[in-house]
């Protein structure tokens, strides 16, 4: 991991989307033997956040690292920088975590999703002199920050302090887009590990492929499974530090230690990188709204259910299906989730990672379902 020196794996398991009952709570005997499991075979890296699983994720893991879990592997979670108000909140925050985690210290510690906007917020209430002083007290041992913006502002918060790692998005859709592949390079250039999340872009490049996709990945010499195309791709990169995978079944977790077990940097071969570029113009052709279901949009105070109509409305255009998934959309209208309920307050595009231009979106994809001029 960069200059930290420590030996991760290559697959860091993600606990934003773990398995979860009918009720929406986490499965946690599920969880927790995935997560063991993933353990067992070979994972030394859960990442979780303040945030994830409505506040739950930390405490989970918590209960993933008892039983002598706990000294086989580096646990990283993060600082949520839109919370922090005054430089106390960092600390009051950071105690919290703890006590859900369990844990009297953390070995990677991230500023959560920073971007132009709460970068100068994380500067302002001394965000940085906090981590300094916690590492300082041995409470978090590596410091780092995941990202959500454009290459230059990612440039920008690179070279403004000694970070240890950074997280980035980073998969064969994404190769332009945010840091990117340009970011990558350069975060590894200081020295940094580079922790990437989103290789399958939140499931979309293993869900529901095209069926000029499918065709392209039928007719390759070595048969993969889409998830393995686009992982592989990632681990082909050698800045590439971890790459996170959120698992929400057992056989996610059994498939991504298989593929990951086998990639190495430079292992496809200019045939098999040009076939996930044919893939990438494909998905380029089709895809409408770049949203990858991070929910931090959520909630919308109208109700609105934005990444579902999002996806709803992708789905569609990909599949040609807008016609038939009017139905789901009248649903989304009697239950008064639906776009039209949108009144442009903003909210969602203040904390959007993927600075979609929600509010103008929500209002076409409602003309394209409702058919209202």
């Amino acid at each position: 991991m960069g200059k930290t020196k420590e030996e991760v794996s290559l697959l860091g398991f993600g606990c934003m989307r773990l398995p979860t009952l009918p009720d929406g709570e986490i499965d946690e005997e599920q969880a927790i033997s995935m997560i063991r499991y993933a353990i067992d075979h070979g994972v030394n890296y859960l990442d979780t956040a303040y945030g994830y699983h409505n506040g739950k994720s930390e405490g989970l893991v918590g209960k993933a690292v008892q039983d002598g879990y706990r000294e086989k592997v580096f646990i990283a979670t993060k600082l949520p920088v839109w919370l922090v108000k005054e430089p106390q909140d960092c600390k009051r925050l950071f105690e919290e975590q703890l006590e859900r985690l369990g844990v009297d210290y953390v070995d990677f510690y991230l500023l959560h999703a920073l971007n132009r906007n709460s970068w100068p917020q994380a500067l302002e209430n001394e965000a940085l002199e906090f981590l300094e002083q916690m590492q300082a007290e041995g409470r978090i041992k590596h410091v780092g920050f995941s990202f959500h913006d454009d290459l230059k502002v990612f440039r920008e918060i690179v070279d403004a302090y000694p970070w240890d790692f950074c997280q980035i998005q980073f998969n064969y859709m994404d190769e332009c887009y945010q840091a990117g592949l340009a970011g990558l390079k350069y975060a590894a250039s200081k020295g940094l590990g580079v922790i990437i999340m989103e290789p399958l872009r939140g499931g979309r490049l293993v869900q529901n492929l095209p069926p000029e996709v499918e065709e392209l990945f039928a007719g390759a010499p070595v048969q993969r499974t889409p998830a393995e195309w686009a992982l592989r791709w990632v681990a082909d990169h050698p800045e590439v530090s971890l790459i996170l995978s959120g698992m929400s079944r057992f056989s996610d977790v059994e498939e991504n230690l298989r593929i990951l077990s086998e990639a190495a940097p430079h292992s496809l071969s200019k045939e098999e990188l040009a076939l996930i570029a044919q893939a990438r113009d494909v998905y380029l052709e089709r895809m409408k709204v770049l949203c990858t279901d991070c929910r931090y949009c959520l909630p919308c105070p109208q109700g609105v259910e934005i990444p579902r109509i999002f996806r709803l409305y992708n789905e569609g255009s990909m599949y040609n299906t807008l016609e038939a998934d009017r139905g789901q959309y009248e649903h989304l209208v009697k239950n008064e989730q639906d776009a039209g309920r949108c009144v442009a307050c903003g909210q969602c595009e203040s904390v959007c990672p993927q600075n979609i231009e929600i509010i103008e979106t929500l209002e076409m994809i409602d003309r394209v379902f409702t058919g209202r001029a």
